[in-house]
C-alpha cells in the first residue's frame, strides 16, 4: 500500500468509502497495477539463472529488508517507491557466492585481524562463507550474530565452532575426545553454544572415536564433515551417517586398491604418497558411484594446493592483496614457506603429483552425484590463499577440471545451503529468497574469470562497493 495512504489511515482522517475512492482513483487513471514499496529496486538487469544456466533480460528486481519480494520484466507497467534504485542495465545479476571452507584463528591476538578480512570476501563477491575451525569460536559467533543484525559488515557465517581432534590435538583451541563419554560431552557443548555443525580433525583422532562423532552428531541433529582419520574408511563412516568430508585424501584412499596394505606399512599421512601412485580409476569410479547414491557432500580445496605446490617459487611480495593482510596474519604464513623449502631441496614432488591426481577426480565425483563444494581453505597459516580472490580461483580451477561453468557456479550458490538444508531461502533470484545478490559487467557463465567483474554487492538493504571495500 502506498506509504502516503498508510500514513493518512494512521491519522484516521479518512474513513473506508473515501479510501476506496483514492484507492479506484490511483488504479484507473494511472491504468498500473501498484507493487509494494521496496527498499531496493535493482532494474534492467540480466537475469542469471544459475540452476539451469538460463539469461533473462531486462529484469527488475524489488528488495525489501533481507528479502526479495519480487522480480518482474523491466517493461511491465507498474510503480514502485524504493529508497534506492539501481540500474543495472548491462550487467548480469546473480545469487551471492558462499565459500565453503574458510578459516578464522590464531588466538585472541589476531581477532581483529582475522576480522579485517571478512570485507575481502564481501569485495569478491562472497555474501556466505562456513567456517572450518578454528580457536576464537566466541569472537566468530559474535560477528555471525551482528552480521545477521546488520550490525557489522561481512559475509553470512556458518561456523562449527571448535574442531574435535584427538588426545594431542594438532591445532590450538580444539576439544580433545577419546570415547564415548568425551565425545558426548564435547557435542552438548557445541550445541550449547550455537554451532551451525561439527568439524573434524585427524591430528590423532582415532577411527573408534571418529565414528563415534559421527553417531552420536547424527542423533542430536548435527551434520558432521571435515578430516577423517586415514585409518578410517569413507564407505563405513557414510554408514555411521556422515555427512561430508574436506579435502581429497580420504576419498582416494578408498581409490587405491591397496590401501589396506599400505596403512600397515605407511601409517598415517605417509600413506599419503603410495596412495598418490596406487590410485585406481576403475576402482575410483566404484567409490565415486557409492558415494553418490548416499549425497556425499565433498570440499576438494583444489586451489590452495596449487598455491602450495609453488610456494618455494613464487614471489609473493608483490601480490595485491598482500597489504589488507596484517602483520600477525603474515607471520603465520611462514611455516608453510619453510616446508615448502625444505620440501624443494629434498626433491619432493608430492604436491604436483597430488595436484595431477585430483584433477583427475573431479569430472568423474561430479557425474556419480557427490555433491561438490567450492571452498578455499583460505585465512591464517594458509599462506597467500587470500579470502574472496582465492575462491574465484577455486571455481577456475573446477573448470580447469573438467566442470563447466555454470556447474562450478552451482558448486558455491547451491551446494553451500544444500548442505545445511537450507536451498528454500538462497541460491536463487526469486519471490520469498534471501536478498544476497552480485552484479557482474560480464556474464561468467561464458568466463568463469568474469566473476573478477563483480562491481555491486547487496545483503538486503546494505549495498557495497568492491572499490569501497578494498580502499
Amino acid at each position: 500500500m502506498n506509504r502516503k495512504v498508510q500514513s493518512l489511515l494512521k491519522a484516521n482522517k479518512i474513513d473506508r468509502f473515501c479510501l476506496s475512492a483514492i484507492l479506484l482513483i490511483i488504479v484507473f487513471s494511472c491504468g498500473k497495477p501498484y507493487l509494494e514499496d521496496a527498499d531496493v529496486v535493482i532494474k534492467n538487469a540480466s537475469l542469471i539463472k544459475v540452476e539451469t544456466g538460463e539469461i533473462f533480460h531486462n529484469r527488475t528486481i524489488l528488495i525489501s529488508g533481507d528479502t526479495i519480494l519480487k522480480v518482474i520484466h523491466s517493461k511491465e507497467e507498474s510503480e514502485f517507491s524504493a529508497d534506492t534504485i539501481i540500474d543495472a542495465k548491462g550487467s548480469y545479476v546473480m545469487p551471492g557466492l558462499w565459500d565453503n571452507h574458510v578459516h578464522f584463528r590464531g588466538g585472541d591476538s589476531l581477532i581483529n585481524e582475522n576480522k579485517d578480512l571478512l570485507k575481502l570476501f564481501l569485495a569478491h563477491g562472497v555474501t556466505t562463507v562456513r567456517d572450518a575451525g578454528g580457536d576464537i569460536t566466541p569472537a566468530v559467533i559474535e560477528w555471525r550474530e551482528r552480521i545477521k543484525k546488520n550490525q557489522m559488515d561481512g559475509p553470512r557465517i556458518y561456523t562449527p565452532g571448535p574442531k574435535l581432534d584427538g588426545k594431542d590435538p594438532a591445532w590450538e583451541g580444539s576439544i580433545k575426545v577419546t570415547n564415548s563419554e568425551e565425545v558426548a560431552k564435547a557435542l552438548d557443548s557445541l550445541k550449547s553454544i550455537g554451532v551451525d555443525y561439527v568439524k573434524t580433525y585427524d591430528g590423532s583422532l582415532t577411527r573408534e572415536a571418529y565414528y563415534m562423532i559421527i553417531e552420536q552428531a547424527e542423533q542430536i541433529g548435527l551434520k558432521v564433515t571435515g578430516h577423517m582419520p586415514l585409518s578410517a574408511d569413507v564407505l563405513q563412516s557414510e554408514e555411521y551417517g556422515l555427512d561430508g568430508t574436506e579435502h581429497l585424501y580420504y576419498i582416494m584412499k578408498a581409490c587405491s586398491p591397496v590401501a589396506d596394505s599400505l596403512e600397515k606399512t605407511n601409517p598415517g599421512y605417509s600413506m599419503i604418497s603410495p596412495l598418490l601412485e596406487t590410485y585406481n580409476e576403475d576402482l575410483a569410479e566404484v567409490i565415486f558411484e557409492k558415494l553418490g547414491a548416499r549425497e556425499h557432500f565433498f570440499t576438494p580445496t583444489l586451489y590452495i594446493g596449487k598455491v602450495l605446490a609453488r610456494l618455494a617459487d613464487e614471489d609473493h611480495s608483490q601480490d595485491p592483496l598482500l597489504r589488507f593482510i596484517g602483520p600477525g596474519v603474515r607471520k603465520t604464513y611462514n611455516g608453510r614457506i619453510e616446508r615448502a623449502k625444505r620440501a624443494k631441496e629434498s626433491g619432493s614432488t608430492f604436491r604436483l603429483k597430488a595436484e595431477e591426481i585430483f584433477g583427475k577426480m573431479i569430472r568423474g565425483m561430479h557425474d556419480a552425484g557427490i555433491i561438490i563444494m567450492a571452498g578455499s581453505d583460505c585465512g591464517p597459516y594458509n599462506s597467500f590463499v587470500y579470502p574472496g580472490q582465492s575462491l574465484h580461483g577455486e571455481l577456475q580451477m573446477l573448470v580447469n577440471k573438467g566442470l563447466t561453468p555454470q556447474e562450478a557456479l552451482l558448486t558455491s550458490i547451491t551446494n553451500g545451503p544444500r548442505f545445511f538444508d537450507i536451498e528454500d531461502k538462497y541460491s536463487k533470484i526469486e519471490e520469498g529468497k534471501v536478498a544476497d545478490i552480485i552484479i557482474l559487467s560480464q556474464n561468467p557463465l561464458t568466463d568463469i574469470k568474469n566473476l573478477e567483474t563483480v562491481n555491486t554487492i547487496i545483503m538486503g538493504e546494505r549495498i557495497y562497493n568492491p572499490k569501497s571495500l578494498l580502499k
